[in-house]
């Protein structure tokens, strides 16, 4: 695909996942990513053929880039405690940010029968968080910044409660104290007090 064809695509996501993010899924059709993108319907269509295909590609892209990012910084030889500040201080944002998060999207996504019948895509998604989650505490314990803990149940506490929030915040308004409570204690729990010198 040339670069044309790319920042198109791009273009298509972006507007989609905005789309996604006010109306949830089920409510977005190719008409209405086709007015947001200000493309014609056979312009779409030269791309994507459908929203649960531009919805999975959104999802996959997210995914991939968290991780591509750890490994950049892993191999920078980065501090573990200054990528794991990066990555809480976005949660943080996401967290309180209720017009962008497609976790009520998300949900109505996989909970279409042939979609989560098919190859368990959700879980598939909350492996490849939690091998990069893995990989950056696996690095900080290695590195003796971080505690020995129980590699799955922090990436647990972590995914679960980010989710959380970011659903709650569709539903209910959620103030800034609750996304820094919770990154404030993952921290904690993660980094050990005598090599901590950073201010979070």
């Amino acid at each position: 695909m040339n670069k044309r064809g790319r920042e198109t695509r791009e273009h298509i996501k972006r507007c989609a996942s905005s789309l996604f993010a006010e109306k949830g899924f089920k409510q977005v059709t190719m008409k209405d990513i086709c007015e947001a993108a200000k493309l014609s319907r056979g312009g779409l269509y030269c791309h994507y053929e459908s929203t649960r295909q531009i919805f999975q590609e959104i999802l996959d892209d997210m995914t991939g880039q968290q991780d591509l990012e750890v490994d950049l910084k892993i191999e920078q030889n980065l501090s573990a405690i200054t990528i794991l500040d990066d990555i809480l201080k976005k949660y943080e944002k996401e967290m309180l940010d209720s017009q962008s998060s497609l976790s009520v999207a998300v949900y109505e996504y996989f909970s279409i029968p042939d979609i989560a019948c098919r190859n368990n895509t959700l879980y598939e998604q909350y492996l490849l968080s939690a091998n990069t989650w893995k990989k950056l505490i696996k690095y900080g314990i290695d590195r003796q910044v971080f505690h020995e803990v129980d590699i799955s149940a922090v990436f647990d506490l972590i995914v679960f409660s980010y989710q959380g929030v970011r659903m709650y915040s569709k539903l209910m308004p959620v103030n800034r104290e609750i996304p820094s409570r919770i990154t404030k204690e993952i921290r904690k729990i993660l980094v050990r007090s005598d090599c901590d010198d950073h201010n979070f």
